[in-house]
């Protein structure tokens, strides 16, 4: 649902009191700022002295390499990168998420607004996304001009439009995306992007943001940040000169020839498309509280749960699906699992029959690859008609912690097999799987992925990582989920939302009790394994602590 609509003009809010105090934006009495008949050494005294170092400003953003993707403030830590389950026992997506463009001259502090909102918002998932990153690649002509300040990069036509589009419409959605990583100095994408994900709350900021239609349309929310255009001539040379290597002059010129005329004509007129005019950016508190108000009305309406009772009771009485392939039960095999499930059982003992049963399931699940007939010749001359792998590549994805455990089983009898890992944490408020990390190989959509985990209860945790994985281009069917246990509850939960996803596991037990836990199950894998301790109330922490 998209913020009120205007009648003509954009509600402009009131500009911050004088009691505000001196905010980053507010601006500063007429004698500091620059005006018409100013020279360049009055203007010098605001700037850094020549030489002086400067710390890069900060932004927030997702899985940069340079920031950790965490913003933290005063309360709590917010998550700027990662996952939440915004999608139903279906496995598909329940609603979109909330998307807010923030428009504006060049400097008026909009990634300023920006994160004030995301402070005071109070949700656990937010993406900020600039429209910086989205420069398009200058040809060798361009970039000269690029270097002699005389490329326009306050024109519409310098930004991929088409490339921001895609991209916000796949944040929507909670897919993946790679972002381009801009070089402000070399005017230029570097060879690295970076992945985002989509979240509760996507946060768009650019000069141009409203400047395209179909860009438009995705936004739900269009707030215009209003700064005077003295103040915004300051800060860009504060930032222009400390933290892209210009000079002074470069960028006055830059300034009178490209940015004030690009923000007369093109920028400034998009204020009457804004749903809120926010006068003197982040100095005006009292716009921000009443913006943040309405998108909590907003949030609220499309709240979105992980809805563990539906999960639980989505597929009772139904038969084992079957996409599912459970390890023949041989006295071998049972016995084995008498030695594991047994509370008496040594670590020593535990670890070597837990290895010697993931040798055996991976084994089990390598029969299932795509094999085609292929002819080779033996020692003796003779050709024998036998079977090759008919894929391209194997890749091994881990469920931390335990999940892990299971990696060098893959390894042993897959040869150059790829691995990755996710790790799928409960919010313990909300009871929600939430991803946290995740490390996944280039090109992974070519490949057949063995996704693994030890012990599968509710199927949230699983059902969130094969979502991950199809977020990536990873067809369902080239997906096998492998665990050592299993409960039927988690068997039907993956199964009916992803069909097409092959599930091996050595035992499928019956029952799951009120807190989610196998029964009879194998206890707290993790915690047997590692040798580290239970938790307090003797949770399964794989079943629980990761809802998986």
């Amino acid at each position: 649902m998209a913020a009120p609509p205007v009648s003509a003009d954009a509600p402009r809010l009131p500009p911050a009191p004088a009691a505000a105090g001196d905010g980053p934006d507010r601006p500063p009495e007429r004698s500091e700022t620059a005006c018409e008949d100013c020279s360049a050494e009055s203007l010098d005294r605001l700037l850094p002295p020549v030489g002086s170092r400067r710390s890069p400003r900060k932004r927030t953003t997702s899985q940069c390499k340079s920031e950790p993707p965490l913003l933290r403030t005063s309360k709590r830590t917010i998550y700027t990168a990662g996952r939440p389950p915004w999608y139903n026992e279906h496995g598909t997506q329940s609603k979109e998420a909330f998307a807010i463009g923030l428009g504006g001259g060049s400097a008026s502090g909009k990634t300023t607004v920006a994160r004030m909102i995301i402070e005071a918002l109070d949700v656990p998932w937010v993406v900020l996304l600039s429209m910086d990153s989205f420069y398009k690649v200058l040809t060798t002509q361009q970039q000269e001009q690029a270097a002699h300040n005389n490329f326009n990069f306050d024109h519409p036509d310098a930004f991929d439009f088409d490339l921001i589009v895609s991209t916000l419409k796949k944040l929507k959605q909670g897919k993946s995306v790679k972002v381009p990583v801009y070089d402000f100095t070399t005017h230029s994408r570097k060879k690295d992007w970076k992945t985002l994900y989509g979240a509760n709350v996507i946060i768009f900021e650019g000069i141009m943001a409203f400047a395209d239609k179909a860009l438009l349309e995705l936004l739900d929310m269009k707030i215009f940040v209003d700064t005077d255009s003295d103040i915004r001539l300051v800060r860009r040379l504060r930032r222009d000169i400390s933290e892209r290597g210009r000079d002074i002059e470069g960028v006055i010129k830059q300034y009178n020839k490209f940015v004030k005329p690009a923000f007369d004509q093109y920028i400034q007129p998009t204020m009457r498309v804004a749903d809120i005019v926010v006068p003197w950016g982040s100095g005006n508190t009292v716009a921000i509280d009443l913006i943040v108000q309405h998108m909590h009305s907003q949030l609220e309406e499309r709240k979105l749960r992980w809805d563990m009772a539906a999960l639980a009771s989505a597929h009772q009485c139904h038969p084992l699906p079957q996409t599912l392939s459970v390890l023949k039960s041989t006295p071998q095999v049972r016995g084995m699992h008498t030695i594991i499930r047994d509370k008496e059982t040594s670590r020593d003992e535990f670890i070597f029959y837990s290895k010697r049963l993931m040798r055996l399931l991976i084994e089990h699940a390598l029969s299932f690859l795509p094999f085609q007939d292929c002819v080779v010749q033996t020692p003796q001359g003779q050709d024998y008609a036998g079977k090759c792998y008919a894929g391209k590549q194997i890749t091994g994805v881990s469920i931390l912690r335990a999940g892990e455990t299971m990696e060098p089983a893959l390894r042993a009898v897959c040869k150059d097999v790829r691995i990755g890992t996710i790790l799928i944490q409960t919010n313990q408020l909300t009871g929600e799987p939430e991803l946290h990390y995740l490390r996944l190989p280039k090109d992974i959509s070519d490949d057949h992925v063995i996704l693994t985990d030890c012990t599968v209860s509710t199927g949230a945790a699983a059902m969130m990582a094969v979502r991950v994985l199809l977020d990536h281009d990873v067809p369902e069917d080239k997906i096998f989920l492998l665990s050592l246990l299993m409960a039927e509850m988690g068997v039907h939960s993956v199964a009916y939302a992803f069909p097409r996803v092959r599930i091996i596991t050595t035992a499928v037990d019956k029952r799951v009790n009120d807190l989610f836990r196998i029964i009879p199950g194998i206890g707290n894998f993790g915690d047997r394994y590692f040798g580290t301790d239970a938790a307090p109330d003797g949770s399964d922490e794989e079943e629980v602590a990761s809802a998986s």
